[in-house]
């Protein structure tokens, strides 16, 4: 199997260096490129084919968030996830990066552990969010008073099974622990999600948990249900 193909893109040297020291280390993860800015994030994540782009958002000229809404909008990239690297728990940049298609994000003091994880994570197509924050971001998000692009009429389109999938991805479940609540086996688990995906047009898991809060199909409050 051929490894992860990582681009960096963060404004610190610093930063870069440790971040590739860091994954060059990992048998499985193959740093291909390094980008100073939003701008050329875009262009080296099309012309070294990344898998996954590991974001700041705070950089000169094109930031991370622009960056991650050219790359989730242009259908040439569209296998290309963006991790958001931030230095705070709580940024309105994060909730805007995850609605421009962003696959999740991950606080810069995480464990190394955490950081590898993000990355396989992101590459299989599932949403990351940074434990230490993960229902209360999303849920702080869904419930402020903005426009929303879905309502729970829009879900008319899924079984009640899917539904039922759908609010367990929002959660924070894993095909494997939907597989395990439901009695599925976790390829029927992971055909129900790609379903969701596709007839909702979502880009990813990290879409699809945004989707799940926006139309009520999970409350603000409800947390993680993972047993």
């Amino acid at each position: 199997m051929s490894p992860i193909r990582v681009l960096l893109a963060d404004d610190q040297p610093l930063i870069r260096a440790g971040l590739r020291m860091l994954l060059s280390t990992v048998p499985d993860i193959e740093v291909v490129g390094e980008a100073v800015d939003g701008e050329s994030a875009v262009r080296l994540a099309r012309e070294l084919t990344a898998d996954v782009v590991l974001m700041d958002i705070r950089m000169h000229g094109v930031d991370g968030l622009e960056a991650t809404r050219r790359i989730s909008s242009d259908e040439d990239l569209a296998g290309v996830r963006v991790v958001i690297l931030t230095t705070f728990d709580v940024d309105d940049y994060v909730f805007e990066a995850l609605q421009a298609g962003a696959s999740g994000f991950l606080l810069k003091d995480a464990e190394p552990e955490e950081l590898i994880r993000a990355v396989r994570v992101a590459a299989a197509g599932d949403a990351l969010l940074s434990p230490s924050v993960t229902r209360r971001i999303i849920e702080d998000y869904a419930s402020r008073p903005r426009a929303r692009r879905i309502s729970s009429a829009d879900l008319e389109v899924l079984t009640d099974r899917e539904r039922e999938v759908m609010g367990l991805v929002a959660r924070g479940m894993s095909n494997d622990e939907i597989a395990a609540r439901l009695v599925l086996s976790p390829l029927t688990a992971k055909t129900h999600v790609s379903r969701i995906l596709a007839k909702l047009g979502a880009r990813d898991r990290g879409q699809l948990i945004m989707l799940a809060y926006e139309s009520g199909l999970v409350q603000p409050g409800e947390g993680d249900e993972r047993q």
